[in-house]
């Protein structure tokens, strides 16, 4: 089964029009029409939808910290460096493009790896 992603407002829209010129699926909170959703409701989004979120902000870290302690399950959340992933989107898109095609989403849960790999 393939990773899809979530991507939060943070991603550079590079990326994600990279990773479905490859055949990734992406949806970005804005097109889900969530892009003024507190973070824990975009977390919450992703889990409904079955993506794993990809962001660049530090404050879903803090969310994911959270539920990890309280032992509440979340979808797993991919955590980049904003400016690295804007100045060098291609070396983001190729992780992603990799999780998605040789992962599982089960892989991701209640975890927050860093990009890049």
């Amino acid at each position: 089964m393939s990773v899809a992603f979530y991507t939060d407002h943070h991603v550079p829209g590079a990326v994600v029009r990279g990773l479905r010129r490859r055949g990734v699926d992406a949806l970005t909170v804005q097109e889900d029409g969530h892009d003024s959703a507190p973070d824990p409701d975009v977390l919450d989004r992703a889990g409904a939808l079955g993506r794993v979120l990809v962001t660049c902000d530090k404050d879903f870290l803090a969310e994911a910290t959270a539920r990890q302690a309280a032992g509440r399950w979340f979808v797993g959340v991919l955590k980049a460096v904003q400016n690295d992933m804007s100045h060098r989107p291609g070396r983001y898109i190729d992780d992603l493009e990799l999780i998605a095609v040789l992962d599982d989403p089960a892989d991701y849960e209640n975890r927050v790896p860093h990009l890049p790999l």
